[in-house]
């Protein structure tokens, strides 16, 4: 039975979440999100219509900058910069738990 992230992860991987959407889940405004990708710090899903769609990486990625930026005081192309580092962690512990080394 898959589990419950796994089925909210499925949903975001097929429809996507708007911009409106995401802004809301992560508590920030929309222009906060505009002006990050403007910036080229956040990259949406191509555009399938005239909206931008995010994934459930966004998402971790949105509130991984937001935290940053607001608990550090983080500029945001240095919390971006530590949100690119935590993904690439995260996905070499991914690489190693399949490989049966972690």
């Amino acid at each position: 039975m898959p589990s419950a992230e796994n089925l909210i992860d499925a949903v975001l991987e097929d429809s996507g979440l708007t911009l409106q959407q995401l802004a809301a889940i992560c508590a920030v405004e929309p222009e906060w999100i505009t002006r990050h990708i403007e910036e080229g710090l956040l990259n949406p899903l191509p555009q399938k219509q005239s909206e931008w769609r995010f994934s459930s990486a966004h998402l971790v990625r949105v509130r991984r900058i937001v935290s940053l930026e607001r608990n550090f005081e983080a500029v945001p192309e240095l919390a971006a910069l530590v949100a690119d580092m935590q993904e690439e962690i995260d996905e070499l512990r991914r690489r190693l738990r399949r490989a049966g080394l972690e």
